[in-house]
């Protein structure tokens, strides 16, 4: 005689045995599958960098206003001990927007105490500033300080890929993944320094901000370039806590490798 189908009615309490063994096989299931996929998630995630964006709390911070090619405050922390902080712009833009309303008012800033009210990027050693508002930037001194004096450590190859110090450096943390390359390429384009973020165990520095041969800032020839891993090759200077590279940038050298960063 055939097996009757079991009927199953929401209202009565009772449950046919196939019922229950056919719910319990489901349910068991279902959670190995999940908690397999929640392992696997967590197993391929990179790990924690560890970068800081104080994006609700202000700081204030004087310091001597230097260009190195690119807007930073010299900041003594100590006798002899310097931090330079890359001052940056809301958004994606450079911090020239903010710059120029002090400088109309003062003239040519270079060398002069000021102080700057913004938001603290941290990383790897690294300090950035995010501006927000012109009227948060004040003179404090007219008196020129001591200029920086740069270090020439001669031409250097380098391999890695270049970024934006402002997404990468901890604003989006991480700033990792395709669709961070396209906000690179707006963020450069609006004025933030191009950094390279060096692969080269042997290189004498992990991040180095990029100039032309002149040491001017270069924004839009170098965007072909962001994210791709890249030879380059150039004159490097030591301005204390950061590198600068002076390259051509038509010599930019285009490796074939996959990005690690985008």
């Amino acid at each position: 005689m055939a097996e009757k189908d079991e009927f199953y009615i929401g209202y009565v309490d009772a449950v046919g045995d196939r019922t229950k063994k056919s719910t319990k096989a489901f349910v068991l299931i279902t959670i190995g599958v999940l908690l397999l996929f929640a392992f696997l998630f967590g197993f391929f995630q990179r790990p924690a960098v560890n970068s800081s964006f104080d994006f609700d709390t202000a700081t204030k911070v004087s310091g001597t206003y230097y260009e190195m090619p690119y807007p930073m405050l010299r900041v003594e922390l100590a006798e002899s001990t310097y931090k330079n902080i890359l001052l940056l712009g809301f958004g994606k833009f450079g911090a020239n927007s903010y710059l120029n309303d002090i400088r109309s008012k003062e003239g040519n800033l270079e060398g002069k105490h000021l102080s700057i009210e913004g938001n603290l990027i941290y990383y790897n050693g690294k300090t950035l500033m995010q501006i927000d508002d012109s009227q948060k930037i004040v003179m404090t001194s007219k008196q020129k300080r001591n200029p920086v004096v740069a270090e020439s450590l001669g031409e250097k190859v380098v391999e890695g890929e270049i970024v934006d110090p402002k997404c990468y450096f901890g604003v989006m943390k991480p700033g990792y993944g395709k669709i961070h390359r396209s906000c690179a390429a707006l963020c450069i384009s609006g004025g933030i320094p191009p950094v390279l973020v060096s692969s080269d165990p042997e290189a004498i520095s992990d991040y180095f901000l990029l100039t032309d041969l002149k040491g001017n800032p270069i924004h839009k020839d170098i965007l072909p370039y962001i994210g791709q891993p890249s030879r380059l090759k150039g004159k490097v200077e030591k301005l204390e806590d950061w590198h600068v590279m002076r390259i051509d940038v038509s010599e930019i050298e285009k490796l074939n490798k996959q990005s690690l960063i985008y």
